[in-house]
């Protein structure tokens, strides 16, 4: 891997991370017309993808560390001070933690079960990351259509949560997307398109942190193939782009359908398809 190639991973993990577009299809598909596949093995390659995570983790804690730092110390205030539980504006921001974590505890069992099976060749296979891409995009379509977008962030409760949590689960298969599996859970449940998104990326810091630490003691062993440097300038490269995506998205929700994104995914599943079964990539 040159550092020109891994700019371009970068770039590409920070537009598609928090977009539901799947940033692991668009990666993957990169790295095989660019024949990475063939010089890095399937676990430098998902190494590569978690340390580089790192980059949108920090752009989502850059982004939402005001309402962070008020969400953590009313989560300490509400569950440690009588006085604090009284307090409206402390309890909501306390729930909110706790709809955080209750939406992570799915992910993190399924994700430690399925921990070499991830890691493998089947999650990098182009024909499960195309029907995946296809599949999402229908149920991203049916949440456009059915959810009756009346929820704010204060209104979501435990089983909204849980919903969504369950639904980050199918980010776990390549081509389904982080935020696309749980933006269509919560506008499933009836949140608002921006609130949809909002929590999709408060739910994705404890996952993406999780993957990237987890992850970041065994690319060290791969620093031969990946390079540090590329590793490095790979993941500033998907913060800062990263940050844009979480600020384009935000806004373009607040009066957009997500349409767009639907036959965005329609179209690369079917091209993913289509150089597959042509033999113009491997699977």
């Amino acid at each position: 891997m040159n550092l020109l190639q891994a700019i371009l991973l970068g770039v590409i993990q920070g537009l598609t991370e928090f977009i539901p577009i799947s940033s692991t299809a668009h990666l993957i598909l990169t790295q095989k017309l660019m024949g990475l596949d063939h010089v890095l093995t399937p676990a430098q390659i998902t190494a590569f993808v978690a340390v580089i995570q790192l980059g949108t983790l920090a752009a989502v804690l850059a982004y939402f560390s005001g309402d962070l730092l008020v969400m953590a110390s009313a989560f300490v205030r509400a569950n440690f001070s009588r006085t604090a539980r009284s307090e409206p504006e402390t309890r909501g921001a306390a729930r909110l933690g706790w709809l955080i974590i209750i939406g992570s505890v799915p992910v993190a069992v399924v994700g430690l079960a399925a921990k070499e099976i991830i890691e493998g060749r089947l999650t990098k296979n182009l024909y499960v990351i195309a029907a995946s891409m296809i599949a999402w995009a229908v149920f991203l379509l049916i949440a456009e259509m059915v959810g009756s977008r009346t929820k704010a962030l204060r209104d979501l409760g435990v089983t909204d949560a849980m919903v969504v949590g369950v639904a980050q689960v199918f980010a776990l298969i390549p081509g389904s997307s982080r935020s696309g599996t749980t933006i269509t859970g919560a506008m499933l449940m009836g949140a608002t398109r921006d609130v949809a998104a909002r929590f999709s990326f408060l739910l994705s810091i404890p996952a993406v942190a999780a993957s990237g630490l987890v992850e970041f003691k065994q690319a060290i062993r791969f620093l031969d193939g990946v390079g540090f440097l590329n590793l490095t300038v790979a993941t500033l490269a998907s913060g800062l782009v990263g940050y844009a995506s979480i600020t384009f998205l935000l806004r373009y929700l607040r009066r957009h359908t997500t349409y767009v994104f639907v036959a965005y995914r329609l179209i690369v599943g079917a091209v993913i398809l289509a150089l597959v079964i042509s033999r113009a990539v491997t699977p």
